[in-house]
């Protein structure tokens, strides 16, 4: 007959099921260590299973302060899971080591946790407790010298833990509150009107190639002449950089004015912005 007691010291050095448990306890004729070796072995072979399955949820969490900031995503296959106590310690510590790892999501993975088990050995342990497909996601450090960074988190799951998350990184020296308001601000702006670009000059090539597919085709069959047809082309995509440059999109608080205007209006000579990081879940 099977130790409960060994069991239930098992499931507690584990996260494994009872009746896992008591399946390697009696493989191993009652050795715990062996038993947690034959666990970790199934547990490796599970998580390979599911990582063919789509992970589409999950949580963002940034970790940081005004002079450095990071931001990861690490994704589950369901909102239950997202919101489990295990997943979310998980993120929590994954997230404090990708601030220190400046998101080198390779170190990351090969860093120990407080368990002294690696990120890595400790993703397939709760892979095989929790039953889904987890990853990690993607990853940005902002720590530029002379820069303050600001975020902002939209729904909010717990604490530092989101499903939208936005960084930015602005370059200057001033250090007032109306900084400090724009800067959070800015972040709600990016959240909610999602830019491709700080200028439309930074917009992908390829991005642009695409888009100017895209219309040349839905123009192709209208009749018209093509300088007609030329001349709505670049007046379409004209209009497709100024709605996916940051700088040239409406304030979503003031939509009557640019973002441009917004920050000519603070008066602060030396701001710039020098980068910003958007994550939603599921995109």
């Amino acid at each position: 007959m099977i130790d409960l007691g060994k069991i239930k010291q098992l499931r507690q050095s584990t996260g494994a099921g009872f009746k896992d448990c008591g399946i390697a306890i009696e493989k191993a004729k009652g050795d715990l260590d062996k038993a947690a070796e034959i666990l970790r072995v199934k547990g490796i072979s599970k998580a390979s299973k599911k990582m063919s399955r789509i992970a589409k949820e999950g949580v963002i969490a940034v970790t940081g302060n005004e002079k450095k900031k990071s931001i990861i995503e690490i994704n589950c296959e369901t909102d239950f899971v997202a919101k489990n106590d295990d997943f979310i310690n998980f993120v929590k510590e994954v997230s404090d080591i990708n601030y220190s790892m400046n998101s080198n999501l390779e170190k990351l993975k090969n860093s120990k946790m407080k368990n002294s088990k690696s990120v890595n050995e400790n993703l397939v342990l709760l892979i095989s407790k929790i039953g889904e497909k987890i990853t990690l996601g993607r990853a940005k450090t902002f720590n530029q010298i002379g820069s303050k960074n600001f975020n902002y988190l939209h729904t909010v799951v717990k604490d530092n833990l989101s499903k939208l998350a936005v960084l930015v990184s602005l370059e200057t020296k001033n250090d007032s509150e109306k900084l400090k308001t724009f800067g959070k601000q800015l972040c709600m702006h990016i959240a909610a009107s999602n830019p491709l670009a700080i200028e439309c000059s930074n917009i992908d090539k390829e991005t642009l190639d695409k888009e100017i597919r895209l219309i040349s085709e839905e123009l192709k069959n209208t009749g018209k002449s093509d300088d007609i047809v030329n001349k709505i082309c670049l007046g379409k995509i004209n209009k497709f950089k100024d709605d996916n440059s940051l700088l040239s999109q409406p304030w979503v608080m003031e939509p009557k004015k640019k973002v441009h205007d917004i920050i000519k209006k603070l008066n602060i000579g030396d701001l710039k912005i020098n980068d910003f990081y958007r994550l939603k879940i599921g995109e």
